[in-house]
């Protein structure tokens, strides 16, 4: 089980950021009765999502510097990289983009770059849980590998 957690914490950031960016926003914004409801809504959900990022990134930077996880040693720095990357990213938007969507200042332009910030951090999400899951691919035990479990 050990050995999996790592795993378990990149598919559960890359997924919550899936679920908040793609899903859930975008249903405020079809759903509530104003833009502006919606909006204030989905800043509160992004402010939810850096806390969540920033917990799953540090617990991955924690897991894979353990001497009993199972990532080849070779992989850590470019893991430790995407993930602070991801980190660096959502916490620019809750800090540096938010506050100027929030008083309205060139919406538009903010918008774009909050968006591409997200964007950026599903990104790096994506990246960190593809190569652990590549990697425990490779350290599988011979029995999981034939039986494909």
């Amino acid at each position: 089980m050990a050995r999996a957690l790592p795993l378990w914490l990149a598919a559960a950031w890359l997924m919550s950021l899936s679920t908040v960016g793609f899903l859930v926003v975008p249903l405020l914004f079809m759903y509530l009765p104003s833009p502006a409801l919606a909006g204030g809504m989905a800043a509160h959900l992004f402010s939810a999502q850096t806390v969540l990022s920033a917990a799953f990134a540090i617990g991955l930077l924690v897991l894979i510097r353990l001497p009993r996880c199972d990532i080849a040693t070779d992989l850590a720095p470019t893991l430790t990289l995407w993930a602070l990357g991801g980190v660096l990213l959502a916490l620019l938007v809750e800090l540096g983009v938010a506050p100027r969507i929030v008083a309205r200042e060139d919406l538009a332009f903010w918008h774009r770059i909050g968006t591409a910030m997200y964007a950026g951090q599903w990104v790096c999400a994506l990246a960190v849980f593809a190569m652990l899951s590549r990697s425990a691919q490779r350290v599988a035990p011979p029995e999981e590998q034939q039986s494909g479990v």
